[in-house]
């Protein structure tokens, strides 16, 4: 049975830190690409990263390059988004997602698997 459960979610003043949690599990995380996407109150998913296991790429949305960082680690099945910078649009509540390929192809939002989300809010 695949999972996905994400983690770390929070409150934030802007300009704050969060790194989000990715536990996986019920296939080989190091086989297969991974991302992120979010999705705000009244507004659709929004994909925000991917990484590719097959051609080590990692993908981001313009609105977090350079704030945004996805990592894993294939020992322990976890993926991780490390955000900085955060800003108030940054709100949302974000999932983690996998379509079991080896790449990340079409719209990380729409891949079959993700978790329940974990809820981050920028506020002063």
């Amino acid at each position: 049975q695949i999972q996905l459960v994400e983690s770390g979610g929070g409150l934030v003043q802007p300009g704050g830190s969060l790194r989000l949690s990715c536990a996986t599990s019920g296939f080989i995380l190091e086989g297969y690409a991974i991302g992120w996407f979010r999705q705000a109150p009244g507004k659709e998913r929004e994909g925000v990263s991917c990484d590719s296991h097959l051609d080590g790429i990692t993908t981001y949305a313009d609105s977090v390059k350079g704030r945004f960082t996805i990592s894993r680690d294939n020992a322990k099945n976890m993926v991780y988004l490390q955000m900085d910078m955060l800003k108030p649009e940054d709100t949302a509540v974000y999932y983690c997602a996998t379509d079991l390929v080896r790449r990340c192809v079409g719209n990380i939002q729409d891949y079959d698997y993700s978790g329940q989300g974990t809820q981050v809010t920028v506020r002063s």
